[in-house]
């Protein structure tokens, strides 16, 4: 029997909207519009000092359906370098795992195993470098690792700062998966550029995809969701 799994990623800018607010609730309200059954975060973390989570634990258990991938790696944040994976409460994590990627400024990108609607799906969850030659390198890192273990469904998604339509790592990745074809997503009060990406291999079947616009999604972040659905099995 198939399932139809729906994935989002959002660069949630620690909370601060484009009115310069921070409102983890406002970020919240979001998610929830997005229904998504796994997203990965960008910029989930607050950068300077303790690291601490731009949304409070307690807040996105008891506003939202979702329950953070734990990582086990930095008290009081919610992800790795500001990379976190958020699932469905009835969700099952079976793995997961951090990855340290080559870089100049601290970088990093998020693996999980989420077993859902009686499918196992790999997720890979990255915020990609300014830098293009630091950007192919990720990108390597990336498909390096997404190749290793037994072989699983897998999807990879984040902000990969690629302003380019097919050039630096967007070739990169293109050579092993496949684009979700979701539209432009930053900025989020006039989209111009395809910042945040969501790729898939050839073991799903892409179903539907696009950017979520709605009015809260244009003040909660700089960026605007991007969300795809795949058919498994």
């Amino acid at each position: 029997m198939s399932a139809t799994i729906r994935v989002a990623s959002y660069n949630i800018r620690k909370a601060i909207g484009t009115d310069r607010r921070r409102s983890p609730e406002r970020v919240i309200d979001v998610l929830n519009e997005v229904d998504a059954d796994i997203i990965a975060l960008q910029e989930a973390d607050r950068r300077f000092g303790i690291r601490y989570a731009a949304i409070p634990p307690l807040l996105l258990d008891r506003q939202s359906g979702y329950k953070p991938v734990p990582l086990n790696v930095q008290t009081d944040s919610m992800g790795w370098h500001g990379n976190a994976i958020i699932v469905r409460k009835e969700a099952e994590v079976a793995a997961y795992d951090v990855l340290h990627l080559p870089c100049l400024e601290p970088r990093g990108a998020t693996m999980a195993e989420v077993a859902i609607k009686g499918a196992t799906l790999r997720v890979f969850g990255m915020h990609l470098d300014l830098s293009g030659l630091w950007r192919r390198k990720q990108a390597a890192a990336v498909i390096h690792a997404a190749a290793q273990g037994h072989a699983l469904p897998t999807v990879l998604m984040g902000d990969l700062n690629e302003w380019s339509a097919e050039r630096g790592c967007l070739a990169d990745f293109a050579r092993h998966y496949s684009f979700a074809p979701c539209g432009r997503s930053f900025h989020a009060r006039r989209p111009v550029a395809r910042l945040d990406r969501i790729m898939h291999c050839g073991r799903i079947r892409l179903v539907d995809s696009g950017v979520h616009e709605s009015a809260a999604a244009r003040k909660a972040s700089d960026h605007l969701p991007i969300w795809a659905e795949f058919r498994l099995g």
